[in-house]
């Protein structure tokens, strides 16, 4: 992978942590490293830049994590609505985090951070994107991460039902 061509943004306002992050990435060979304290820096820097990847706290004041991806996916003035999101957690609830993948996160990376889950999380979101799905009530990446085979419902999808024949009103 070339990572010197990635442009990634980190959204965190604990300056250690983005200085620790920092120089993992510049370790592993990202050149275009931006950094901003808090979510409404973030998007604006992404108004400025063309970035590629996001990687941001998910505690953090006084614009939290959650807050940062909600109006990066659903905000009518976003700058890049389907740029993939790194939500970076220390200690969290199962219902944070399921918070977090319903507002659009793409990966999840614990702390303490190593260089190999930055390598994983990045390879992730790079050679294996998801496609993105608009509802009613969400956008983001799909957030299935396989198909079962064995599924055998109920189908919500159009494009399931159809394909297992199953015929349903909306």
């Amino acid at each position: 992978m070339r990572y010197d061509l990635l442009k990634i943004l980190i959204v965190d306002d604990n300056r250690h942590m983005r200085v620790m992050l920092s120089e993992i990435l510049k370790a592993l060979g990202v050149r275009h490293i931006f950094e901003a304290s808090d979510g409404a820096q973030g998007l604006q820097m992404m108004r400025d830049q063309s970035i590629d990847i996001i990687m941001t706290d998910l505690s953090m004041q006084p614009l939290d994590g959650i807050d940062f991806v909600r109006l990066l996916r659903r905000s009518p003035d976003s700058p890049n609505q389907m740029c993939p999101v790194i939500m970076i957690t220390g200690h969290s609830t199962m219902a944070r985090v399921q918070e977090a993948r319903n507002a659009g996160v793409n990966e999840f990376l614990a702390k303490p951070l190593t260089a190999r889950s930055v390598v994983e999380r990045i390879t992730q979101i790079v050679e294996n994107p998801r496609a993105y799905v608009k509802t009613a009530d969400y956008f983001g990446p799909e957030r299935r991460r396989r198909n079962d085979p064995n599924f055998t419902g109920p189908f919500r999808r159009e494009s399931d039902r159809q394909r297992k024949g199953v015929i349903q009103e909306l």
